[in-house]
């Protein structure tokens, strides 16, 4: 039985000590927006998730015990397995982790994913009749991630894909793109990193008169900066809820919110309704109407992964703007 006075309680596990403590500081002042978060009374247990495996065992087992129905966090993949593992199955855990592959059972994937990203955008292109669309990725997990959502969502939108360009660097990039889309350009080139030569490669297919498709990533670049994106398209949460989140984050911590705070306070807020409805449960996480939240209108779904509607913003004038409401 749950200790007296925590029925309805989450807990929020955040990177609190160690070398993405100044995360879990946001993630902590984004939560208590909405409300107290930690001592008495709170509907949200706070508990520092650390930074092993162990550490993040160790306090959503601490956080059970004190009454938790229900686990928000930890942000990253190892330490999210291990936690619902640790806990049982009938204590959802809502990971802020985008690794899809963890999903599953009572795990269920919160993060903005490579896939929802590039539904939105890639699904936004073929609405517009860009329907020839090739993807330039750098080589590594997240490279091999963002390939495989876009030929998801290629799929699913009657896209042809061409053969990804795997690659850091913008050399001959133009003809490598040609040449994989059957000896002519594509309609358009998703671009869903912006590490390494982001820039670069930007520039070169921007000077080939090819529209450039971004993901989610580029909200935390401030893409209109980069002459080479003018006029390009790319998922981001929509402007209309989050900018007001983040305003009033910004009042309290010396940082921009990001993706990483919106999840957090998005998080919170559904473990506050579903616990004043008595529903923290798996059967609460999937219900149909689904929820509504800064990042955008979202859906969990049984499998553990999250269907999230994302806008679509346009680089222009120095500014961004939106051209494509978001939609679950």
């Amino acid at each position: 039985m749950a200790p007296p006075g925590t029925v309805g309680r989450a807990a929020l596990l955040a990177p609190l000590s160690g070398p993405q403590a100044s995360i879990g500081q946001i993630m902590r002042e984004a939560a208590s927006l909405g409300g107290a978060v930690g001592g008495p009374g709170a509907e949200i247990d706070l508990r520092d998730a650390g930074t092993t495996e162990q550490s993040a065992v160790d306090a959503a087992r601490q956080a059970v015990e004190a009454g938790a129905a229900m686990i928000l966090g930890p942000l990253f993949s190892g330490q999210s397995r291990a936690v619902a593992q640790a806990v049982g199955r009938k204590v959802p855990v809502v990971s802020f982790s985008n690794d899809s592959a963890i999903a599953g059972g009572n795990l269920y994937v919160y993060g903005v994913t490579p896939l929802q990203s590039a539904k939105s955008v890639m699904g936004f292109a073929a609405a517009r009749g860009l329907r020839r669309i090739a993807v330039v990725a750098p080589p590594g997990e997240f490279g091999t991630r963002s390939v495989a959502a876009a030929q998801a969502a290629a799929q699913g939108y009657g896209i042809a894909l061409s053969e990804p360009v795997v690659t850091d660097s913008a050399e001959s990039l133009a003809a490598r793109l040609s040449a994989a889309s059957g000896g002519q350009l594509p309609d358009a080139v998703y671009l869903p990193s912006v590490r390494g030569g982001f820039e670069a490669q930007a520039a070169a297919i921007s000077a080939a008169g090819v529209q450039i498709l971004g993901s989610d990533q580029w909200a935390a670049i401030t893409p209109q900066r980069i002459p080479a994106l003018q006029g390009a398209w790319f998922a981001a949460p929509d402007p209309i809820g989050f900018e007001a989140f983040a305003i009033a984050l910004e009042e309290r911590v010396e940082t921009e919110a990001g993706i990483v705070a919106g999840l957090a306070f998005d998080a919170i807020e559904m473990a506050r309704l579903l616990g004043r409805l008595g529903q923290q449960s798996a059967e609460g996480l999937q219900r149909p109407a689904g929820f509504s939240g800064v990042l955008g209108p979202y859906k969990i779904l049984p499998s553990g992964l999250v269907e999230r509607g994302l806008a679509v913003l346009k680089v222009a004038d120095g500014a961004t703007t939106l051209i494509g409401a978001p939609s679950v």
